[in-house]
C-alpha cells in the first residue's frame, strides 16, 4: 500500500509518501481502506519525537479516520464490507475497570491509533471491530473524518470536566484550531456565552459564524484586558485551554471567582508558572482533560447526526501532500481541520 511514514524525527521533510507493508489485522480486528484523514498537533508532536515517549519507527501518524470497510472479523454482525465507517480513535485495553466503566481514556494501556500504533495516513489501517462508528449518511468522507478527536475532546473538556452551564461565560483560545472550533460549538450548544480568541479578521468572522458572541485578536490586543472589559471586569467561569506556556498565566487570571479552568494541550510549552494565590483565593478549579471515553463520541455522533453540531473543513490535501499539510498546520494558517484525500 501507499501511505506517509516518517523513519526519523525531525521536520515536515522527514514525513515520505512510499510503499509500505499491508496491515495484517489480528482475530479481533478489521481492514479499512482509508478514504480521509484529518490532522491533528498530536502528528507533529509525534513527528518531532517527545521525551520519554517512544514512537514506533516507521510510523504512520493520523487518528482521524473515514472510509470503506474492507474486511471484518466473522463475529462482527453490524457492519460488513463495504460499509462507510469512521474510527473511534482512543483504545484502552478494554477489560480493567476503568474500561469496562466508560472511563476508557484514564485506562493505564491507552493509546492513540497514529501515535502509539500505525493510523490513516495511508491506504489500508487496521481497527479494533469495536472502534468501528457508521458514518453518519449526511457527511462527506473528508467531513467526517474531520470531528471525532477535537469534538470528542472539546465535549469532554466543556461537559465531562468544566460542568459548562446556561449562563456561562467560556473563553476559547484560539478559535481557529480544531479544539477551538470545536469548543465554541459545544459551549454554545449548552448555553453559554462565548469569547474567542484568533489571529485577524478572516479568523474571527469564522469563529462567529461558528456562534462566538465575542472575539478578541490575540496578537494586536491584550487578551486578559479584552475578557476583563467584556465580563464588567468579573472574568469569565471556564477557560478552554490548550496552548500552554504562553496563554497560561493570562488564563488562570482571567477567571471568575470559582472559575474552572480546563486544559487539554501545550503547543507553545509543558513547562508554566501559576500564582497560586489566584488559586485559592478565587477557589478556582484546575482540570486536565485527555481524550474522552467511547460514549462521549457515541454522544458527539448523535448531536452531528441532528445537525445541533457541524464540522470545519479548513483544507483537503492529497495524500502525497502530507508534508505541505503539517507546514500549514504548524504555521496557524488553517481554521479548522485540515484533512488529507487518501
Amino acid at each position: 500500500m501507499k501511505a506517509v511514514r516518517f523513519h526519523s524525527h525531525g521536520g515536515p521533510e522527514v514525513l515520505k509518501y512510499e510503499e509500505a507493508p499491508d496491515p495484517v489485522p489480528t482475530a479481533d480486528e478489521a481492514l479499512v481502506r482509508v478514504k480521509a484523514c484529518a490532522l491533528n498537533h498530536l502528528d507533529i508532536w509525534a513527528r518531532n519525537g517527545l521525551p520519554n515517549v517512544e514512537i514506533p519507527l516507521p510510523h504512520i501518524s493520523g487518528s482521524d479516520i473515514a472510509g470503506v470497510v474492507e474486511r471484518v472479523p466473522a463475529e462482527e454482525k453490524e457492519l460488513a464490507a463495504g460499509d462507510e465507517v469512521i474510527v473511534n480513535p482512543g483504545m484502552g485495553c478494554g477489560r480493567c475497570d476503568r474500561c469496562l466503566s466508560g472511563r476508557d481514556d484514564q485506562c493505564r494501556d491507552y493509546t492513540i491509533i497514529g501515535y502509539g500504533v500505525d493510523g490513516g495516513y495511508a491506504e489500508l489501517v487496521k481497527v479494533r471491530r469495536t472502534h468501528l462508528l457508521r458514518k453518519p449518511e449526511e457527511m462527506s468522507l473528508e467531513e467526517a473524518a474531520s470531528f471525532p478527536l477535537v469534538f470528542e475532546t472539546a465535549y469532554h473538556m466543556l461537559v465531562a470536566k468544566a460542568k459548562v452551564a446556561p449562563g456561562d461565560t467560556v473563553l476559547v483560545l484560539g478559535a481557529n484550531s480544531g479544539v477551538g472550533s470545536a469548543a465554541i460549538q459545544v459551549a454554545k450548544l449548552f448555553g453559554a456565552k462565548v469569547i474567542a480568541t484568533a489571529g485577524d479578521r478572516d479568523k474571527a468572522e469564522r469563529a462567529r459564524a461558528l456562534g462566538a458572541d465575542e472575539v478578541v485578536d490575540h496578537y494586536s490586543q491584550d487578551v486578559l484586558a479584552e475578557v476583563r472589559r467584556l465580563t464588567g471586569k468579573r472574568g469569565v467561569d471556564v477557560v478552554v485551554e490548550h496552548v500552554g506556556r504562553s496563554t497560561w498565566q493570562g488564563s488562570v487570571r482571567a477567571l471568575a471567582k470559582g472559575g474552572r479552568l480546563v486544559t487539554c494541550g501545550a503547543t507553545t510549552g509543558a513547562e508554566v508558572t501559576t500564582d497560586l494565590r489566584y488559586v485559592y483565593n478565587r477557589e478556582l478549579t484546575i482540570y486536565g482533560s485527555f481524550m474522552a471515553g467511547m460514549g462521549e463520541l457515541l454522544e458527539v455522533v448523535k448531536l452531528f447526526r441532528s445537525g445541533r453540531l457541524k464540522t470545519v473543513v479548513d483544507k483537503v490535501y492529497p495524500l502525497a501532500e502530507a508534508s505541505a499539510a503539517q507546514s500549514r498546520m504548524e504555521s496557524s494558517r488553517h481554521f479548522g481541520k485540515i484533512v488529507l484525500k487518501v
